[in-house]
């Protein structure tokens, strides 16, 4: 007898449900039967869409004729915010957190994950969840641009690293996701209201701060407006990093990198990557202006040049402003970037509200952010 999770993924045996089972009694089980839960309830329950569909199993205890019984749960993608594997587990390990808590609720008898062979690994006992990842040599993007502020003149090989960027990214975002519109409106709802995204970068600004509350909720409405806007344009959905600023990036020699850290499930607007990048470039403006014009403005018209030719992605300018503006309140934060001066910060802030304003972005058009 087999059993199927609720992803579709590989079946698990009734054996690897008896080898979970027992690992919980502490003892030899025998499962008697596994079911959908559906048919031990209402027949005339309406509800018709769930998160999972709920197993019973009915077992004993190898020694004993008393039948026991348990619920075994799965998650299924869906596009409620469930259809990357991380969301899941994350639902599954906040219930088994807290079950225990409420009054009159089931209990928690373990909480694992289904491997590859369909056996049931157990997690119970276990804290936080840990990633290794192998190692990589270099030194980071940031400490270029940092260089740049003080030598305020780039380098052949400065500009170099720009167009590598911009090429390693056309190429990435030449990759299209198939797929239901649904992908690309998650994207944008992690976008605006996440808590890695705009809503939480703006709650994490103190009340009373140098910021008024006013300015941020301003520009949250703006925020909410745009993602009506993107909506339609599911077209755009493809590969992206999710995270490609500059402490993300390891340069050794020359134009040899790696990336590192990549999120939001690997998917999106390109616009993302390419904000995440140059807004860096706007706040080496903003922050040390004395260094834009021989410094930052050859990579940052180095960059753009390239992304637009070898992407042919002209409609990027058109659904850039939101991203922009994410980006700059992460930059602008007192949280992040607490040595900021009050005035540096507003700028940020009129930058991304600019663009925002704006139908359009011109890479081409610096007088918003840049010393003319």
């Amino acid at each position: 007898m087999n059993a199927r999770d609720a992803t579709g993924a590989a079946p698990f045996a009734t054996s690897a449900i008896a080898a979970a089972l027992a690992r919980v009694e502490g003892a030899e089980v025998v499962v008697r039967s596994v079911a959908a839960i559906a048919g031990d309830r209402d027949a005339g329950e309406l509800k018709q869409i769930g998160y999972g569909e709920p197993l019973l199993v009915r077992y004993r205890r190898a020694e004993s004729d008393e039948e026991r019984r348990a619920v075994l749960h799965t998650m299924q993608p869906s596009w409620f915010g469930h259809d990357r594997r991380s969301d899941r587990a994350g639902l599954v390990l906040l219930a088994a957190d807290t079950y225990d808590a409420l009054p009159r609720h089931t209990r928690v008898l373990d909480v694992g994950a289904i491997g590859a062979s369909g056996d049931l690994l157990s997690l119970r006992g276990a804290g936080e969840l840990y990633l290794l990842t192998t190692y990589a040599e270099g030194s980071l993007y940031a400490l270029d641009l940092r260089q740049l502020e003080v030598s305020r003149r780039a380098t052949m090989d400065d500009v170099d690293r720009a167009r590598a960027l911009a090429g390693y990214l056309v190429a990435l975002h030449r990759e299209k996701i198939p797929g239901p519109p649904e992908l690309y409106h998650r994207a944008l709802r992690d976008l605006v209201g996440s808590g890695e995204g705009l809503f939480g970068i703006t709650d994490s600004y103190p009340d009373g701060g140098p910021i008024p509350r006013a300015r941020l909720t301003a520009i949250e409405h703006r925020a909410v407006d745009w993602r009506a806007r993107l909506r339609a344009r599911a077209h755009r959905l493809s590969r992206t990093h999710g995270d490609f600023h500059p402490y993300n990036l390891l340069f050794r020699k020359g134009v040899d990198f790696t990336v590192l850290d990549a999120s939001r499930g690997g998917m999106g607007d390109p616009a993302d990557d390419l904000a995440a990048l140059t807004i860096n470039y706007v706040f080496g403006a903003v922050v040390h202006p004395a260094s834009w014009r021989e410094g930052i403005a050859p990579l940052w018209l180095a960059f753009w040049a390239d992304y637009l030719a070898g992407s042919g992605d002209v409609e990027v300018l058109e659904v850039l402003a939101p991203f922009f503006a994410w980006r700059a309140l992460v930059l602008a934060s007192p949280i992040w970037y607490p040595t900021l001066t009050v005035e540096q910060r507003g700028a940020l802030l009129t930058f991304a509200e600019q663009v925002m304003d704006a139908s359009t972005f011109d890479p081409l058009d610096t007088s918003g952010f840049a010393p003319q």
